[in-house]
């Protein structure tokens, strides 16, 4: 049964008819702020510093009109859940991990759902368009292009970038990117290409990009892209940098926050590595292998249930041994500002989310990570995202505020690692019970595993 491989959403949702509507009216404009009690020049959204939050309950569908009055883009982004289709069932999808096997190679990319030439955005000459690119994948990296038209980043993952033009774009699993696209050739039809990265065979998907008000269709050969070169990949990586310029109040350079110049109070190492436990196929970090435990972590943490996970249960720094079977948990201090190295000594890419944070990527390379390395990291404008790419036999390495109480999971986006154990929780942990800290379980939570029954009243 052949796998389809879900993988590139552009800008469009689906919405079910009969859920429920609600509309906002977003006005963006320059004005005075006071966050340090100091009047500066500041970014409002209908005339709010911070701006409004919205408050939605499950399938109410969100529709935002945004009207920017600024001299530059205004760039929103949404922290949402993309839904995954593929030819299997996701009960098929374990099964097969379960049984102790491998996914197998997918036979197709793609593009918001549909396959290929089945995907196409109409622009008018003369203007600019943004793309949201977004790698919704089970395991791959793509390549993303459009004929005969540049694409200048300006966002990803909710951070302003260096605006830079690129001919094509690596986007690796669980990595969204903002770019800006000029409708400036002969009024026509233009192929839009998603192709697989380092891989063999490698996929290829096409859409269009159609001009208005013309029926010449797409001509001549596809654009071509990288296939298996890394170090391309890996220098185009480095060249996407925070835009020094942008979101922060004015005339100051994003405002007093410079991550390089605070020291960080620990250092995590983190080593994937696959293998086989009781003849079935798992994958670990540091050599533990993630199980899951008969109650959500968060939930026992907080009634302080003993048995369920152990804070330290996966080591800081990679240990050489075979792989094993836990529920890891790592603890940490609340506002403590750490490094976690990322080393890759597979022959695969791989990407990594953290939830509930953005990272500063301060520096990636070949090799494997010493303590010398940091003499190369970029210490000034590093882009600060979630999720993260570390390339075959190489290293990545991120400093991570860690400003969010609570049991947070990182993971591989590769859906069956981290099925199959290539995950732990990180427990942000204080002792204070201020609501400025951390807010409660909900009363109407619905508590399962050794909290059934419990009162979710705050303790």
């Amino acid at each position: 049964m052949p796998l389809r491989l879900a993988v590139l959403s552009l800008l469009f949702a689906i919405a079910v008819a009969d859920d429920p509507y609600r509309f906002f009216t977003w006005n963006i404009t320059y004005g005075t702020i006071y966050p340090l009690g100091v009047p500066q020049q500041g970014i409002l959204i209908n005339g709010q510093f911070p701006g409004p939050d919205i408050y939605s309950v499950t399938n109410d569908n969100i529709i935002v009109n945004v009207f920017n009055s600024l001299d530059e883009p205004f760039l929103i982004h949404w922290n949402g859940i993309q839904n995954r289709r593929n030819s299997f069932e996701d009960g098929d999808l374990r099964a097969i991990l379960d049984g102790g096997n491998k996914l197998p190679f997918p036979d197709g990319i793609l593009i918001n759902g549909r396959g290929p030439n089945a995907t196409s955005f109409t622009v008018q000459q003369g203007k600019t368009y943004r793309f949201r690119i977004c790698n919704v994948g089970l395991q791959d990296s793509l390549n993303f292009r459009i004929q005969g038209h540049k694409m200048k980043v300006v966002e990803v993952e909710g951070t302003h970038t260096v605006q830079i033009s690129y001919s094509s774009l690596d986007i690796h699993v669980g990595q969204c990117m903002s770019v800006l696209v000029t409708a400036d050739q002969q009024p026509q039809d233009y192929y839009i290409v998603a192709s697989s990265r380092f891989t063999t065979p490698v996929l290829t998907t096409t859409g269009f990009l159609r001009y208005a008000n013309s029926n010449r269709p797409a001509s001549g050969p596809l654009p071509g892209g990288p296939t298996t070169e890394i170090d391309w990949s890996l220098n185009q990586a480095r060249s996407i940098r925070t835009n020094l310029t942008a979101s922060g109040p004015r005339p100051n350079p994003q405002g007093s926050y410079h991550y390089g110049m605070i020291n960080t109070t620990r250092t995590i190492r983190l080593a994937s590595s696959a293998g086989q436990v009781n003849n079935k196929q798992r994958y670990a970090l540091n050599s533990v292998s993630f199980i899951p435990a008969d109650t959500p972590l968060k939930v026992a943490d907080y009634f302080k249930i003993d048995g369920v996970f152990r804070v330290g249960s996966i080591p800081d720094a990679p240990t050489g041994g075979g792989i094993y079977l836990d529920t890891s948990v790592w603890g940490a201090d609340y506002r403590a500002f750490i490094e976690i190295v990322f080393q890759n000594d597979e022959d695969i890419v791989q990407s990594y989310h953290l939830s509930g944070y953005s990272f500063f990527v301060v520096g990636m390379d070949g090799g494997q990570w010493t303590s010398a390395s940091r003499n190369q990291y970029n210490l000034r404008d590093a882009v600060s995202r979630c999720t993260v790419q570390v390339y075959p036999k190489s290293w990545t390495a991120i400093y991570v505020a860690l400003d969010n109480v609570g049991m947070w999971n990182l993971r591989s986006e590769f859906w069956a690692r981290q099925y199959l154990g290539q995950q732990f929780y990180l427990r942000v942990y204080t002792a204070s019970t201020s609501l400025r800290d951390e807010y409660p379980i909900p009363k109407n939570a619905l508590l399962c595993g050794r909290a059934s029954g419990r009162c979710t009243r705050p303790l």
